[in-house]
């Protein structure tokens, strides 16, 4: 039997049997990793709330032939216990772990900068210094940047003009006048700042923006992220309600036990 130790963050989980549970892991030094989570679903486990979205753990495991098995399980920080509180940030939270999810495509394949930008995502959320909003599309971001899809912001995507007119996502970001594609958006100069200032950090200027810009941002930066991917991040859904339309969170229900085929 193969055992190996790791840290990371719980992704996600799904329902395996009557009794056990695959979680879905973003580890420091192994990356995406699947494993089997024996007994935990009983009242008896001696390690089930530990794994639970949202928990930076440490782990053992033991290699399978198909999936590994967790065999201990000791919590680092229970993010979710702070952000099941407050649905803007439990709801961003839940964006960060789909997007995670989603940006590391293989199994064990070494992914440290995707772990600890989600790391430092969820802690920040949780600290709660910033809006949620700004704190997710920094991370979005920042992460579409260590997987080599950073936007054009300071420079014309196609022909590295300063001045910038329109940002163009099928461009790769901003573009000039002269290569500006039809059907492209005219984000106020503001706007581009803000996404600037998310991408580089500056948190000062970025808590000083306005909200419309903020709202314009973040339309521009989901829009993105999502093209890239390929795929709508379901989360964002619940990111965008209205406050009149928000429930309020009572556990980490977005990644638990998702009735997807474990196959």
């Amino acid at each position: 039997m193969s055992l190996y130790r790791d840290e990371g963050v719980v992704l996600r989980t799904q329902k395996l049997g009557e009794a056990d549970r695959i979680v879905t892991v973003l580890a420091k030094r192994t990356g995406k990793i699947r494993a089997v989570a024996k007994g935990v679903r009983r009242t008896t486990s001696r390690f089930g709330a530990r794994l639970e979205p949202f928990t930076h753990v440490d782990l053992q495991l033991h290699t399978g032939r198909t999936l590994d098995v967790v065999t201990q399980a000791e919590t680092i920080r229970p993010y979710g216990e702070s952000l099941a509180a407050d649905y803007p940030r439990y709801t961003a939270g839940s964006a960060m772990l789909e997007t995670a999810d989603r940006l590391t495509h293989g199994e064990k394949e070494p992914a440290l900068r995707q772990f600890l930008l989600l790391v430092g995502g969820l802690r920040t959320l949780a600290e709660g210094a910033h809006e949620a909003r700004l704190v997710l599309d920094a991370y979005f971001l920042r992460s579409l940047a260590v997987a080599g899809y950073a936007p054009a912001l300071d420079a014309c995507a196609k022909c590295q003009a300063p001045a910038v007119r329109a940002f163009a996502i099928v461009a790769g970001g901003a573009v000039c006048g002269g290569c500006r594609p039809a059907g492209s958006a005219v984000p106020a100069a503001e706007t581009m700042g803000l996404m600037t200032a998310l991408l580089r950090g500056d948190w000062a200027r970025a808590d000083a923006s306005e909200s419309r810009h903020r709202s314009e941002c973040s339309g521009l930066v989901a829009a993105y992220l999502q093209w890239h991917l390929e795929h709508g991040i379901r989360s964002l859904r619940h990111v965008e309600r209205e406050p009149s339309e928000r429930p309020t969170p009572v556990s980490a229900s977005f990644w638990s036990d998702s009735a997807a085929d474990p196959a």
